[in-house]
């Protein structure tokens, strides 16, 4: 079911049948190495996040990329990694071209996104991920041969407790994209919704933490009824972030267990005392490494990684 106001989210919310289930987080992460980092100009004509201006370096990309990689592998969980390709020298967020899940009869699944840029469209044809998850029992759903833009994980966030997607929709997703992801990610229901024309992807805005909390920008919603929906369904355990705190990619944060709390240190930085306190009142240990090279490309910490399930 798509829903796209707020009053049929809440009456859904309220009436349907939206059972917790597992796994909320995902068992392991993949991430794509830097090779000759750089900064895509074609992206930016709807990404306002990337800094054109900023001199990218390869090598200090690298050594954050690395750092990150240390941090998440230190809390116990594992890190896929491949190797980046020089001819895409920005391919560092593949949470918008790869995603898994498990869907109602627990077959496992790598979905492949259609992104909405030509230059960013040559990830989604790699043969080695392909064949690595292929390996692994994972069926594979292709959204890059079908109609419709779908950049997975960076318009779509997900509930994984209750299988409830929330979706932004700007240039990088379009109705035909929105429909195959509810089936390829097999959710119960997705709330879709506008954001201001500022805005590229929803996880830059906010993003739901373990199943059982949010972060969110209300200022990214033309319509204020909608984040205040949003809210509603995490009780008590909504976090409001102010411009500043957006902009230093607060809300591009991931919970990769049900206590860490992966942001980058951007973004730890701009936090309010208050913030951080409601995260930590929550159970959330926040963990941060330094990323603002990457930063320069338009993304942070979540479009890094593309969970595994």
């Amino acid at each position: 079911m798509i829903v796209n106001n707020p009053q049929d989210f809440l009456y859904q919310l309220k009436y349907g049948n939206y059972p917790a289930a597992v796994p909320v987080c995902a068992r392991a992460v993949m991430m794509i190495e830097p090779a000759e980092f750089s900064i895509c100009a074609e992206s930016a004509v709807d990404n306002h996040y990337i800094k054109l201006n900023a001199a990218a370096n390869a090598d200090r990309a690298l050594s954050q990329f690395r750092g990150l990689v240390d941090l998440i592998s230190g809390r116990g969980i594992e890190v896929v990694c491949f190797p980046g390709d020089p001819q895409t020298p920005d391919a560092v967020f593949p949470n918008n071209v790869f995603a898994t899940t498990t869907n109602r009869t627990a077959a496992k699944q790598l979905i492949i996104g259609h992104l909405r840029h030509p230059g960013r469209q040559v990830e989604a044809g790699r043969a080695d991920i392909r064949s690595y998850f292929q390996s692994r029992g994972y069926a594979t759903i292709d959204l890059s041969q079908q109609d419709g833009v779908a950049e997975l994980t960076g318009p779509l966030i997900i509930d994984h407790a209750r299988r409830i997607g929330f979706c932004g929709m700007t240039g990088r997703v379009d109705q035909a994209g929105l429909r195959a992801m509810h089936v390829a990610f097999s959710l119960r229901m997705i709330f879709s919704f506008a954001l201001q024309p500022a805005e590229y992807h929803t996880n830059v805005i906010m993003m739901v933490l373990a199943g059982r909390a949010c972060v969110i920008f209300p200022g990214a919603f033309p319509d204020p009824n909608v984040p205040a929906a949003i809210a509603k369904a995490f009780p008590g355990r909504t976090l409001l972030l102010n411009e500043a705190e957006k902009n230093a990619f607060a809300g591009n944060c991931i919970a990769l267990t049900d206590r860490d709390l992966f942001m980058s240190r951007t973004a730890v930085h701009a936090l309010r005392p208050s913030s951080l306190e409601a995260l930590e009142s929550w159970g959330f240990v926040v963990r941060s490494t330094e990323l603002d090279e990457i930063e320069k490309a338009g993304g942070s910490l979540r479009c890094m990684v593309a969970e595994i399930f």
